[in-house]
């Protein structure tokens, strides 16, 4: 079994005993709520400590009796299956000790756009919302679309949408990338395979704490709203336009409230430039990132669909589940989302102990 960071274990236990001490204590607001937050945090790592150690002393308990050869095939399987609890209780611990994404918390925003392939990418592109909005619902998340360019055969050139909810960016983060299609469109006679792809970007959400945006650093413009197909049109200035000066940044947002407008663009700009932060510092710790899951370049192709054989691969990982309608219902999506969490946990565990 791999040895477990035993000074980093103390020192969390330790932490967590002051934060009961004190919160055992009369405190102001602003501390506890501090306190309290922190606690509920370090909790779960805390319980499963707790537990690895108390089957550790239980197993400690043992090797006097498997000493004795009175009492040694008594105490033998007992403490064969001490040990491989204890490896379970390790790996947990091992896990939840891996540095944590800040951002993993966060709620998201959804984009998603056509690619190559035409009237099919666009299709392909309705797909693929369709997909996180199921999937959304089944994890009781929040779904609002933000912006949307109707494609002329149906689904979207371009749909962007906000993921509200606990943890949404933890498991959707490994989705930005390229997808591709491989299926018969509806018009193809005679029966050929079209490849088309439509690219996905998850981005978390920025709170206003997150990011600061003065005033002089913006540009603010009316445009007039309109949508494919005439749908949501409006014959009033009230789209808005948002310049971030300082990194040529642009963002649209376009309803029938330029009021309502105005907030999604402010959200959605803050959101670009606190991605654009993450990816600073992601390129800063390049080196030390080198072999983690995907390489977080939204022009890398990640996955392929294809439909003849009803099979979805993620090159990424190399995993190929033969459930694709499932996959398209957001049904078994989480198949491949736990697959990538787990590799991705894996190598943070492998440059952990390097």
């Amino acid at each position: 079994m791999t040895l477990l960071p035993e000074a980093k274990i103390d020192a969390l236990v330790a932490r967590m005993e002051e934060i009961d001490a004190r919160l055992g204590a009369p405190l102001d607001r602003d501390t506890l709520v501090r306190l309290s937050r922190e606690r509920a945090e370090l909790d779960p790592i805390y319980e499963a400590i707790l537990t690895l150690r108390a089957a550790q002393r239980e197993r400690a308990g043992l090797e006097a009796l498997l000493a004795d050869p009175e009492m040694r095939d008594m105490a033998y399987d007992e403490a064969a299956e001490l040990d491989r609890r204890i490896e379970e209780l390790g790996d947990q611990v091992r896990k939840l000790l891996l540095p944590k994404d800040a951002a993993d918390e966060k709620s998201a925003i959804l984009e998603i756009r056509a690619g190559t392939g035409g009237s099919e990418a666009a299709l392909f592109a309705g797909d693929l919302f369709r997909m996180y909005q199921r999937y959304a619902d089944l994890h009781g998340w929040k779904v609002e679309v933000l912006s949307e360019s109707e494609g002329e055969a149906g689904g979207y050139k371009e749909i962007i949408a906000e993921v509200r909810g606990r943890g949404v960016f933890a498991r959707l983060k490994f989705e930005s990338g390229v997808h591709r299609v491989q299926r018969v469109p509806l018009t193809e006679a005679s029966g050929r395979i079209h490849t088309s792809a439509a690219t996905v970007a998850v981005l978390p959400e920025a709170e206003d704490v997150d990011i600061e945006i003065k005033p002089e650093e913006i540009r603010i413009d009316t445009t007039r709203a309109s949508s494919a197909g005439g749908q949501h049109a409006n014959t009033t200035d009230s789209g808005i336009r948002i310049l971030h000066i300082p990194t040529g940044t642009i963002v649209i947002a376009v309803s029938r409230s330029q009021h309502q407008n105005r907030v999604q663009a402010m959200q959605m700009l803050r959101t670009r430039l606190y991605d654009l932060e993450r990816q600073k510092a992601d390129q800063e710790r390049a080196a030390a990132r080198k072999g983690q899951v995907g390489s977080g370049d939204r022009s890398e192709r990640i996955r392929t669909y294809n439909f003849p054989q009803g099979r979805v691969t993620d090159h990424r990982i190399n995993l190929t589940l033969y459930n694709l309608d499932k996959v398209l219902a957001g049904d078994a999506l989480d198949e491949v989302i736990e697959a990538l969490i787990t590799e991705h946990q894996a190598s943070l565990l492998a440059a952990e102990m390097a």
